[in-house]
This record gives C-alpha cells, structure tokens and sequence, in this order.
C-alpha cells in the first residue's frame, strides 16, 4: 500500500478527492485505510415531524431510526479516523 500526502499549501483550482472511488482506501489520522462504507443503516430518517402533544417526540420506529442512523455515522467517522470514538 502506497501512501501519499498532499501539502496544505498546494494550490487546487478544482479542489482535492480523497479516493478515486467507493473502493478506495482512505483514511485520515494514521487510522487503517479502508474503503467506504455502504449499508441500510445509512438510509435517510423519515421527515414525519415531531409532536408538541402527548406523547412528545418521535414515534417509536422514528426514534430507533435516528439512533440507528446516529450510530452509523459515528461508526465511519471512528473508521476513517475523523473522530476517536472514545477516550
């Protein structure tokens, strides 16, 4: 596996890719490089709006969803090595 680092001070007149693409391995941080991530978990949450009358919230299904959703994220952003994740 080869590595390459791009200076901060190069000049990019059309910007910067990281990975040329989905199969690419990136990583950021000295994490290991790995390709990027696909899966259901990734799915946008339903746009039902949230109540002001009892119960308040989301529903049941929306709240797990969010959670779902949440965690997916954190979990490619450990990945990667744009977060730790944990202390």
């Amino acid at each position: 596996m080869s590595t390459h680092t791009i200076p901060a001070t190069t000049p990019h007149q059309t910007g910067v890719t990281l990975g040329e693409n989905a199969a690419a391995l990136v990583s950021l941080h000295g994490a290991t490089a790995v390709i990027q991530r696909a899966s259901a978990a990734q799915a946008a949450v339903p746009t039902t709006p949230s109540t002001a009358t009892t119960p308040y919230g989301y529903s049941q299904a929306q709240a797990d969803a969010i959670v779902t959703l949440l965690n997916e994220i954190r979990a490619a952003l450990v990945e990667k090595g744009i977060i730790k994740g944990a202390a």
